[in-house]
């Protein structure tokens, strides 16, 4: 398997050698860089999503004609107001007269319009218990929830002077207010607590304080340029403030993993006795190409969320691979600088107990005493570990199987952790479909025509007679536009199955016999219902080309990186193993409520849509840095001359501290996630820290090494006929690296 010492030379290694010679310069360079991102991201403002990209057919149709017409839909409210216990019916003086007070205090707010009294809208129920009165909140819809105080306290004044009937608010913008106070700082607390976070666990893994604050820097840096970044990219693809979340999350991720591996490698060559020179080139010519190799792998399984076509996924996918391409950037160019720069002074703000001892155990090359000892036993049984790892995490794997996804109600997001969940359950049992109903968008090219206005008759009546609505059935009329919006409230409610089957009346028996007569005339149907139907088709049937995309590249990254087709082979079947186990995982506790209540997660009983897609993206691309990083110092070391066996000892003993430092940082700030009330967050953060915790133990501790025993020489295993292949490997041999360092006069490294 060696090299002539002249093959060297990879990007990773040049790319150090220059940065290290050239400090102040690549140091001048990467603030440069940062500055100009976040400059011209400034200048050029982010292009969010807007409603008609979010998805693709009826969906996007609908949305397409409302913004086409120019008409601002402004964000509805509703009052109930419902009779406690056996009290008074919407017929009683005492319920007019709560009614009526409900209506001329929203109206005297004077941030409302269009108030309409149940009396007028029939918006009463069957039982004759409940009335809604609704109206519209003035200005822009998005912005609404910053103007609807006012009118909320007008309703609680009402309720205090009506003990006999229940009147509570609930629409689109009181419950962005009260989302906004309850969790408008959880996820701002979420992104800043994991910085603090990072830094104490990296201060316990490097012992000093300047070693520990350098990957937190380069990890910041390289988020706020990413952010300056994806202002500009957003012009070409619009970005949302979720794509931003999760750029934060993997930003942080891999900028402190790649900075971890390359300086924790150059501080054990320095301990084993090298000069500051030769210990760096080396830490680049090793570290450096894993994290080539793990970016480009990262990058390729974050693009795969880009042939979802929807928006939200495609921005997350493109914020993600660049943060992941610039960490990886500034990681081989300006980290060598720096510690050039520092030299001994990265050993300032010494932990002394923790220094010594940690300097002692990497001087002497033990690694880590706790899996020295794993190793052991994993080497001497490797077919029993196998059997033994393989079948628990087939086990943990198995509630997978019966994994039912669905959009999370309103209920299930929040629990009953706000008073205004309690108001939409009320709303909905009272008037089903009331709170979420269907939105039909004709357009016509002439709205008022006789033909139009009697299919709009039809559609209205056979809504309800078909069963898909118990009514009221609303139609408004924008006639300059003309467009007309009918709301139809579907049967069944918040129970989203129910209420799609009334939906799938509406589109497939209801509008076909009614609008569909009339030629010329467009009647997508849209609404939280119909959007979450549109989601869920979408995303199904991106399954299968995200997985196909994501594995077979990731496949030939393996293969063209290592030479070995045993090596690319085992990495995809062991990534793909943990992400099955933490799929299990989010069943057991989120589905069948297994210990849902440490979690605070009772009671969701579904996964939410979007989620399995997401993390298989985010884990097969994480879980590559862990894979690349052993399975190249176990290459390494078979090139030093060792048995397989050894080498395996070896890789993964020396790189057990990095993957537990770099995991342990991953886990804790996935877990923070994991404590936000949101149950979607909750979700994506337990999935994110279980297989992050699974991946750098079972996996890369025991089933790795255990595989890789029992294949021996097979590891490196390259058929005849793929020997054309590109070869991108490099001899990662420390002494031919040194070697080839003597042999090159008149290239000396400052110190």
């Amino acid at each position: 398997m060696g090299k002539e010492p002249h093959q060297v030379r990879g990007l990773a290694a040049r790319a150090g050698g220059w940065s290290a010679r050239h400090r102040w310069a690549a140091v001048g360079i990467w603030v440069l860089f940062v500055v100009l991102a976040m400059g011209l991201g400034s200048a050029a403002g982010r292009v969010d999503v807007k409603d008609s990209d979010q998805l693709r057919g009826e969906t996007h149709t609908a949305a397409r004609i409302i913004e086409d017409a120019g008409i601002e839909e402004p964000a509805g409210e509703t009052v109930l107001v419902q009779a406690k216990g056996p009290g008074p019916k919407a017929t009683d003086a005492g319920f007019r007269a709560a009614v009526d007070d409900v209506v001329r205090a929203v109206r005297s707010t004077g941030r409302v319009t269009d108030v309409r009294s149940p009396y007028d809208t029939r918006t009463i129920s069957k039982d004759g218990r409940s009335a809604l009165v609704q109206f519209d909140v003035k200005g822009d819809a998005d912005t609404a929830g910053e103007r609807v105080e006012p009118v909320l306290d007008a309703v609680a004044g009402v309720q205090r002077d009506h003990s006999s009937v229940r009147i509570e608010e609930i629409g689109g913008a009181s419950m962005q207010k009260t989302f906004d106070d309850a969790f408008g700082d959880d996820f701002q607390k979420a992104e800043y607590s994991a910085v603090p976070v990072a830094l104490g666990i990296l201060l316990i893994a490097f012992g000093a304080l300047v070693a520990a604050l350098l990957p937190v820097a380069l990890a910041l840096t390289a988020i706020m340029a990413t952010m300056g970044l994806m202002g500009v990219v957003s012009h070409l693809m619009p970005m949302s403030d979720v794509a931003n979340s999760v750029m934060l999350l993997v930003g942080m991720a891999v900028g402190v993993d790649y900075c971890l591996f390359y300086l924790r490698r150059e501080r054990e060559e320095r301990a084993a006795g090298r000069d500051a020179r030769t210990a760096l080139r080396i830490a680049a010519a090793t570290s450096g190409r894993a994290i080539v190799v793990s970016g480009v792998t990262v990058c390729v399984a974050m693009a795969g969320m880009l042939f979802t076509g929807l928006a939200d996924f495609e921005a997350m996918g493109l914020a993600s691979l660049i943060v992941v391409a610039v960490a990886m950037v500034g990681s081989v160019t300006v980290l060598p600088a720096l510690l050039s720069l520092l030299g001994e002074r990265v050993e300032k703000g010494r932990v002394p107990f923790l220094h010594r001892a940690q300097r002692r155990r990497t001087a002497r090359g033990e690694g880590s005493r706790f899996w020295n000892t794993v190793l052991r036993g994993v080497l001497a049984r490797p077919l029993v570990s196998v059997l033994v790892a393989a079948g628990a995490l087939l086990a943990v794997a198995a509630p997978a199987v019966g994994m039912k996804t669905q959009n999370l109600t309103l209920d299930q997001e929040f629990g009953d952790s706000l008073p205004i969940v309690a108001t939409y359950q009320r709303v909905n049992a009272a008037f089903p479909g009331g709170s979420q109903p269907a939105e039909v968008v004709v357009r016509a090219k002439d709205i008022q025509a006789p033909e139009v206005r009697g299919a709009l008759a039809r559609f209205q009546e056979a809504a309800v007679s078909s069963g898909a609505s118990r009514g009221p059935v609303e139609i408004k009329v924008h006639a300059a536009q003309n467009v007309a919006v009918v709301d139809v409230p579907l049967v069944g409610g918040s129970d989203l199955d129910k209420a799609g089957t009334g939906l799938e009346k509406l589109r497939d028996e209801v509008r076909p016999a009614t609008l569909g007569r009339v030629p010329g005339v467009q009647a997508p149907i849209t609404g939280e219902v119909a959007g979450s139907h549109d989601f869920n088709d979408q995303l199904v049937g991106s399954v299968a080309p995200v997985f196909v995309f994501v594995v077979v590249f990731a496949f030939l990254l393996m293969l063209l990186s290592f030479r070995s087709l045993t090596v690319a082979i085992t990495s995809i079947l062991l990534n793909l193993l943990s992400v099955a186990a933490a799929y299990g995982i989010l069943v057991a506790v989120f589905q069948h409520g297994w210990g849902a209540s440490l979690v605070g997660a009772q009671g969701v009983g579904a996964i939410i849509t979007w989620l399995p897609l997401f993390l298989f993206v985010i884990l097969f691309g994480l879980s590559m840095d862990y894979h690349v990083f052993v399975v190249s110092r176990i290459r390494e070391a078979r090139l030093q001359g060792r048995t397989t066996r050894d080498a395996i000892r070896h890789g993964v003993v020396t790189t057990a501290g990095v993957v537990t430092s770099a995991a342990v940082i991953m886990v804790a700030v996935f877990a923070i996630f994991g404590t936000l009330s949101m149950q979607s967050m909750k979700q994506m953060g337990v999935g994110l820290a279980a297989a992050v915790l699974i991946d750098a133990t079972v996996i890369r501790g025991v089933l790795l090494p255990a595989v890789m025993a029992l294949l021996g020489e097979r590891n490196w295993y390259l058929p005849r006929w793929l020997h054309r292949l590109p070869d991108l490997t490099h001899d990662e041999s420390p002494a031919a690296l040194a070697a080839a360092a003597d042999r090159r006069e008149g290239e000396r490294l400052p110190v």
